[in-house]
Parts: structure tokens; sequence; C-alpha cells
């Protein structure tokens, strides 16, 4: 075991869990055995809420220009430890180097923007009547937990972490159980930052921490990022319990590629989309519909799809479960009639023969009715459908039961913008195969890929964490008693 064995981080300490129960944390990359991880109880995580509510007191009354320092000093330190924070995501996660690096930078730029809250929440001021005024101003909530994936280890915990703290909030963070370690190394670098003890807590676990978390009376909001099955069970749960809850699930990003997009950069893009991060991302390409004859680029795609190698430029997918399932969607489309043009299954490291690789796939002449055109697949696999029409293609992207993300390739900008007018997405892309809005714009999809209000990076998370107060003052007793008194 290369790593000592994960502990809860409760009060500004690493702490044993009370449960007995662990599950073993595997690398993908070669199948080595890289720690242990506890699956925490109900009573471990009424240990961090009593934590976090004790150091609510003093942390949300700290000016917010004061708390936001410590995210100043922590972006310094992410930029310090870049290349060791890659190296942890890497091998808890599977992800190339290049894409762990891109991982923690994108955590410097959510840091970054949650510097920038206090210009963004001062609040309104209104003279209503002659001597009284009327003033809003954003109130933490309390102790607020998120739930997070396996499939970026540091970007998604930091979607939250800042913007929530900064914004007066104490926090309790359950990571993945398959990726726990990551969370552990930002929580001592949190600590350096100067963030007081009890305001940002980890607790590990599975369902039942989960569960635990949506009932506990002391969490006032959850926010959770998984599939969509779980998201709808974790939403309303926590509704039921009257907490606030942001729940992102999964996805079935559509690509419609018309024939007048340029070839070279189309096939650069869609291969890039559906291939980074060995496919396990909700922004991920899953389904291209081409739309007329576009042959010449699904060629090109093909060549580029044949230059993502398993073990060089393609990490692996998160465990063998997932490898044999992912494999299993390709195998499906193969004897439902569609032709199988780069077949990733079966694929081997030399050096990591216990690793899970899935090499880039690309399936053509698919129909709306196959799985591999339905279901999110969550790996290095892009699904071919053809249509006549814009509008024949529309319509395959509007009756998806998900809404994450749609992309057109095209140099019509008529049809450009009739398409991000038409399609049923949150977040939109033309000429680009990975649609995610840059701070201080929010991530968020539509339909079932997202249920709550607002959106969980951004300007619009701040009405998620933040509760408004609205005041009235009125300082002239000489103006006599009107309906405003």
């Amino acid at each position: 075991m290369k790593y000592t064995a994960i502990e809860n981080f409760i009060n500004g300490k690493f702490e044993k869990s009370s449960s007995q129960k662990k599950l073993d944390v595997v690398s993908p990359l070669d199948g080595s055995l890289l720690s242990t991880v506890p699956l925490s109880n109900a009573s471990d995580l009424d240990t961090a809420v009593s934590a976090a509510k004790k150091a609510f007191v003093t942390w949300s009354r700290t000016p917010i220009k004061e708390r936001v320092q410590v995210f100043f000093r922590l972006k310094t330190l992410l930029e310090k430890k870049l290349q060791e924070l890659a190296a942890l995501c890497s091998e808890e996660n599977g992800k190339t180097h290049g894409e762990s690096v891109a991982e923690i930078e994108k955590c410097v730029e959510l840091t970054e923007f949650a510097t920038s809250l206090p210009q963004l929440i001062s609040g309104e001021v209104l003279e209503v009547s002659r001597g009284v005024e009327c003033r809003t101003e954003h109130a933490p909530l309390g102790v607020v937990a998120s739930i997070v994936p396996f499939n970026f280890p540091s970007m998604v915990p930091m979607w939250t972490i800042p913007n929530a703290i900064a914004l007066g909030n104490c926090m309790i963070i359950k990571p993945s159980e398959k990726v726990p370690l990551s969370c552990g190394r930002l929580a001592e670098l949190l600590k350096e930052a100067g963030l007081p003890d009890g305001v940002f807590n980890i607790v590990h676990g599975d369902v039942e921490i989960v569960n635990a978390i949506c009932d506990h009376p002391g969490i006032e909001a959850v926010s959770f990022v998984g599939s969509t099955k779980i998201a709808k069970i974790v939403y309303q749960r926590a509704t039921q319990q009257l907490k606030r809850c942001l729940a992102l699930g999964g996805a079935k990003n559509h690509l419609m590629v018309l024939p007048d997009a340029i070839p070279d950069m189309t096939a650069q893009n869609v291969a890039a989309s559906m291939s980074g991060c060995a496919g396990q991302r909700c922004m991920a390409a899953s389904a291209m519909i081409g739309v007329g004859n576009v042959d010449q680029i699904i060629d090109k795609i093909c060549e580029e799809a044949k230059k993502i190698v398993p073990g060089q430029n393609l990490g692996a997918v998160i465990n063998k479960a997932s490898k044999e399932r992912i494999e299993n969607y390709i195998s499906q489309a193969e004897k439902d009639g569609a032709k199988i043009l780069v077949d990733g299954r079966n694929a081997k490291v030399d050096g990591k023969e216990n690793g899970c690789y899935v090499g880039p796939t690309v399936i053509d002449y698919v129909t709306p009715q196959m799985s591999v055109a339905t279901e999110e697949i969550f790996g290095p696999v892009i699904s071919i459908m053809r249509t006549k029409t814009v509008d024949e293609a529309l319509a395959i992207e509007n009756a998806n039961p998900y809404g994450n993300a749609a992309s057109v390739f095209t140099q019509n900008g008529g049809m450009a913008r009739y398409i991000i007018d038409h399609a049923s997405a949150g977040m939109i892309g033309v000429n680009v195969g990975v649609p995610v809005p840059r701070e201080p714009f929010s991530f968020g999809g539509w339909n079932e890929s997202k249920f709550g209000v607002g959106d969980i990076t951004g300007k619009s998370s701040i009405e998620f964490w933040t509760k408004l107060k609205k005041s009235t003052t009125k300082w002239n007793p000489e103006a006599g008693i009107n309906w405003m008194s």
C-alpha cells in the first residue's frame, strides 16, 4: 500500500472513523493498491457537523474581505503544488498527466473567482422614501455539504469549496470512495492557507453517509454531482428534509456536424471531446449527428481517433467494472447492426496489464433507438447517427432526456444561431467540442442533467450558497408617521 490508511478530516485534523468498514483504493493505471478508505457512519457525520456548527459562529461573522484572503493564499499554494496534485489525480483517477495538470489549473481558476466575491455581493441600497433606506445583504446558510464524484477528484470539489466557504458557510464534503486522496490533500492546503479549524471537513463513505447527509437536521444545503439516477434520489431525499439541494446528473451530449464544417478542426475537436479524460466527463461528446454528407469528416475523425493510444495520450477508465460495461455497450451496438469504424475493446498497455483501459471507439450507422444512442456510456466512445436536415438532428437532440451540452460544427452563423435557439441543453458550443463556460459564467445543464434551481459555479452559485437579508432603516423622526413606517 503506497499511502497510509485514509482518515476523515474533522475540526482541522485527520481522525479515524468510528466505523471498522473500509474499501481498498486501487489505481486504475496499473491495478496497484494505493490505500484504504473508511466507510464512515452517522456518528462520524455528527462529529463533523458539530465542529462545523461551532466554527460557523465566528466564520460567518468574519467580513468577506477577510474570508477571501484564505483563497488568495490557496491559489498560490495550488500553483506551487500543481505537479504534485496532478500526479496524485492521475494515480487515483487514471487521467493522463496533461489532463490532470489541466484539472488543477481549473482549480486555480475556480479559487481565483472566489476571491472576487466581495465585489459581486456588495448588495443594494436605495432611499425608498425621505429618510428611509432599504438594503439587501447576502447571508451565509450555515453548515452545507457537497457530495462529489470520481471523475474529477480535485476540480468538482473546487466547484463548491471556494464559493461556499468564502460566502461564510462551513462545509462537509463526501468524496467518491474511488478517489479519496485528492480531497485530503486539499484539506491540508486549506489549513496551510489559514482556514480556521472546523470550517472545512471531510467524511468518507458510501451510500450510508450520502443518506445521512440528506437527513441530517444540522445541514442546510446539499450539492451533488453524479449520475442522474442518484441525483434524483439525493434531490428528493434532501428536499423532503426541507434542505436546499442542487443535484447535477448525467448527460448524452450531441455534436451536430454540418457539411460546411471545417474537416480538420471538426475531426480534432470531436475526437478530443469523446476521448478526453477517457470519456469520463459529463461534457464529453457521446453522440454525433451528421447532417447530410459528412463522410469526409467522419473519415478524418477515425484518423484522429487512431492517434489516441491507451497508456500514452489516453488514460484509464476508473475500474474493471467500468471497462466491462463500456465494452458491452460497443458489442451490443455491433449486434444491433451498427458499424464499428474504430474498435477500442480489449485494449492492453505493456507493463500495465492490470490497468483498466478502453481504446477510442467510433461507431457509425447508429439509430436513435440503440442503447449507445440513448444511454450515458461514460467512456471514450462516440455514436454517429445520420440525418438529412438540421431539424431532424434537433429532433433527436431534443428527444434525449438529458440536457447538459450540445454543439454544432458549421461556418454558417445563421444556422449556428438557429441551433443555439432550438437545442434543449444548458450549455451550447459552436465549433467547440466541450462547451464548458469559463468563470464567471456558470456551469449547469437542463432537463434530467440538473435538479434544483441555479448553477453550481460562477455568479449563479451565489444565490444557492446564501440567503438574502433585507433591512429597512429610518432615522428621521421629524418626517412623521406614514405608510412606510
